[in-house]
């Protein structure tokens, strides 16, 4: 999941939902004045149910969250309308940029044995692995320099539209810290609590992330190996179909163009059989594999402000977009991926 700003922040504000016209939680206390959160009943709520549901000393809890800071500003980055989505042309290019692609020639050759044998026991390409690190944190540069527990704390206790999930994913949090034997308070993350070379969350690396280097422990920040294997799982885990195309360039017939982008919404169509299709005329030039048992979609890339392109999106680009929904993330994903495997 994307933690950046610029272009990068627009795929997270996306992704988790922000936008025109929602309304704006209450203006919480500032820093300065507002009371630790051990004091809240809220918190006092969550620090026995830890205790009660999965053994943790309510006093170690209390002391977790005595430490844990109010973020403004993580609150006014969750709560920043995106006024307009923004088209394909506007996000796409500094994860395409002949920078990000050397950046990930180095990182494929760096773990080329890891890759292998990642592509080689899940059956996800290589690229694939390389272009999601790449895009989520340019190979690990980028990977978030808040900290965790606070991030969570504040989105837990003083987000009210999604507390309920920041919530789960606080909890999540120290039972993954106590799992992994490290310290709750010292974990760093994106504005969101995404950790790592591929920024799970914290119930996503406790459901999806492997220990790929057989050290005995999982480590998202400092193993290359880990993330690798982490994020192949993660698409295997939502049925990734190894030797199935992801996009394809689609023809759409004059004709029927008008009547066929009217099926988008947002710029991506339901999914139908590809038979349906070609009777709307959407066609594409023959497929090495069969396609046929698995609906397919219809995406819009906006080249410009006046010219798009389409595609079909098959079953593996909805698999992407588990990782992110934006239909602009995945394609990033994709299209860094072919540039990737074209340069190695």
């Amino acid at each position: 999941m994307p933690h950046r700003f610029a272009a990068a922040a627009l795929a997270a504000l996306i992704a988790f939902g922000a936008g025109a016209g929602v309304a704006q939680p209450r203006k919480p206390a500032s820093a300065e004045t507002r009371p630790a959160y051990p004091a809240r009943e809220d918190a006092r709520a969550f620090v026995a149910e830890m205790a009660a549901e999965h053994g943790f000393a309510a006093a170690d809890v209390e002391r977790w969250l005595r430490d844990a800071k109010f973020q403004p500003r993580v609150v006014e980055l969750m709560n920043r309308p995106v006024l307009e989505p923004p088209k394909w042309y506007e996000y796409a290019p500094p994860f395409l940029s002949a920078e990000r692609v050397e950046a990930g020639l180095a990182f494929w050759s760096a773990n080329a044995a890891a890759l292998e044998r990642a592509q080689r026991t899940t059956g996800v390409p290589a690229e694939v692995i390389v272009a999601i690190i790449g895009v989520e944190t340019y190979y690990g540069r980028i990977t978030g320099s808040h900290r965790v527990i606070d991030v969570l704390a504040t989105l837990a206790f003083d987000y009210p539209r999604r507390a309920a999930f920041f919530r789960g994913e606080l909890k999540e949090f120290l039972l993954l810290a106590r799992e992994q034997r490290i310290s709750p308070l010292a974990p760093r993350g994106s504005f969101a609590g995404a950790m790592g070379l591929p920024q799970f969350m914290p119930g996503s690396y406790r459901r999806f992330a492997v220990d790929f280097d057989g050290s005995g422990s999982v480590d998202l920040w400092r193993s290359a190996e880990d993330a690798i294997g982490s994020v192949a799982n993660f698409l295997v885990r939502h049925d990734w179909k190894p030797g199935q195309p992801v996009l394809a360039k689609a023809y759409v017939d004059a004709a029927q163009r008008d009547a066929v982008l009217r099926r988008l919404d947002g710029g991506l169509s339901e999914r139908r059989a590809l038979g349906a299709w070609n009777l709307d005329g959407v066609t594409t030039q023959p497929l090495p594999v069969d396609v046929q048992p698995d609906p397919i979609g219809v995406l819009l890339l906006e080249e410009s402000a006046t010219a798009s392109s389409t595609w079909l999106a098959f079953h593996n680009f909805y698999v992407i977009t588990r990782y992110n929904r934006s239909r602009l993330y995945a394609a990033s994903v994709w299209q860094l991926a072919q540039a990737l495997r074209a340069k190695r």
